[in-house]
């Protein structure tokens, strides 16, 4: 559980400060001494009890209820208790049968930002309440049982258990469940999923077109027809309890900002918060992402590095691609080392980040004049790593080649057949 405040200064603000708690609680028995985060845990099994998200019963023989806790919420502006089930308990055959979820990639996510701003239509955003209680368990298939949540147990049936008809967060199954809530409910309004990729779903009307893009519970969806986005709205506050709706701005921590000219795409304050992590905000800035002179190699004299330290910055630093191509080739190459890191890799790791910091503002623009021709460009080096001589091609990644190339005409081809597949 987590107490947060709005930093708005508004009147609701001011009203609603008196009912958030003034503590961040460690346990349950801490939650207990405050008035409000009591609420907020009741409020949350009410929520259960409307939605019917399970029925009390008694202890079938030979059951396993799974445990449960109390856990944190995203970031909200009052008390918010989340009620999870302790998935590690569950047993495969028993509990739980199949798991996989689809979830969009980035490069969908780019290629629809693309798409809607070259013909000029907005993005939104819905944010459904709860999303995964939405999903339905399939009783046929399984019995999922859980215990009564702590210190919040009947009074008459304590050792009651509740059978789940719904899954909870933290069941394994729950992604799945909630996917085939939505793909059903959107599939009954008439839109067609994607052969490709299954978490894009089309509605065709006449010559409009309605588009909707899902990633587990964030949903991204517009089209030509503002008539269509507001039927598609309303369908969806009247089958699932919104907590959220409007233009899209932020998305799995890309910042979008969406013009008539056309649309930005960046990564400003998750840059920002790698600064304070790696303790960087007072480093100095560099004009390059890697010296001309670097050549990494294994390094094998050199001083060892905090692995999971260094695998961090190399994890957060991948992420930063999907807006900054132009540190890839680097920090593919600073990622090779990640097994065994020295003090030369890390410093090549730092180098990368000092030169994100002379240009913090950089990120990808899709013009509303731009064609939508797939146009693909790739580069390479030839026998650029120092170990096996192999040659690193760039394009929609960086990565080295599976062959060494006897020339850098035969790098480029590899490079470019491999932008082409």
């Amino acid at each position: 559980m987590r107490v947060t405040r709005s930093r708005s200064t508004s009147l609701a603000h001011f009203e609603h400060s008196a009912f958030v708690a003034s503590f961040e609680p460690h346990d349950v028995g801490h939650v207990l001494s405050d008035a409000n985060w009591v609420n907020a845990m009741h409020e949350e099994l009410d929520y259960f009890e409307r939605n019917h998200v399970w029925v009390s019963v008694e202890r079938p023989p030979h059951c396993n209820p799974i445990g449960t806790k109390w856990g944190e919420d995203g970031v909200v502006v009052r008390n918010k208790a989340r009620f999870v089930a302790q998935g590690f308990c569950q047993k495969e055959g028993i509990d739980y049968e199949e798991t996989f979820a689809p979830v969009a990639r980035l490069e969908a996510i780019r290629i629809l930002l693309a798409f809607a701003a070259s013909k000029g239509f907005k993005l939104f955003q819905v944010d459904v309440k709860s999303a995964f209680l939405n999903g339905f368990i399939e009783e046929e298939e399984e019995e999922v049982y859980v215990r009564q949540p702590l210190d919040f147990e009947h009074p008459k049936f304590p050792n009651r258990v509740f059978k789940l008809q719904k899954a909870l967060y933290g069941l394994k199954q729950a992604p799945r469940a909630w996917y085939e809530r939505l793909r059903k409910f959107l599939v009954d309004q008439g839109f067609q999923m994607g052969s490709g990729d299954k978490t894009l779903f089309l509605l065709k009307h006449g010559k409009d077109l309605l588009i909707v893009q899902i990633y587990l519970d964030d949903i991204i969806f517009g089209g030509f027809s503002h008539a269509l986005c507001s039927k598609f709205s309303k369908q969806m506050s009247r089958e699932f309890e919104m907590s959220m709706m409007g233009k899209l701005q932020f998305f799995l921590g890309l910042q979008i900002r969406q013009t008539p000219q056309g649309t930005f795409v960046h990564q400003s304050k998750y840059t920002r918060d790698l600064f304070q992590k790696f303790e960087m905000a007072d480093a100095s800035p560099q004009m390059t992402p890697m010296s001309t002179s670097t050549a990494l190699d294994a390094d094998e004299d050199g001083k060892e590095v905090d692995q999971k330290v260094y695998r961090g910055m190399i994890g957060s630093l991948l992420y930063l691609t999907a807006t900054r191509l132009d540190i890839q080739f680097a920090v593919g190459l600073c990622a090779r080392f990640h097994a065994s890191p020295r003090e030369s890799h890390r410093t090549a790791v730092k180098r990368i980040l000092r030169y994100i910091k002379f240009t913090p503002e950089f990120g990808l623009w899709y013009s509303a004049d731009s064609s939508l021709s797939l146009l693909g460009f790739s580069d390479s080096d030839h026998a650029g790593c120092r170990i096996d001589r192999k040659s690193t091609s760039v394009s929609w990644s960086s990565r080295k080649q599976s062959s060494v190339a006897t020339t850098i005409c035969e790098a480029e081809y590899v490079a470019a057949a491999s932008c082409c597949s």
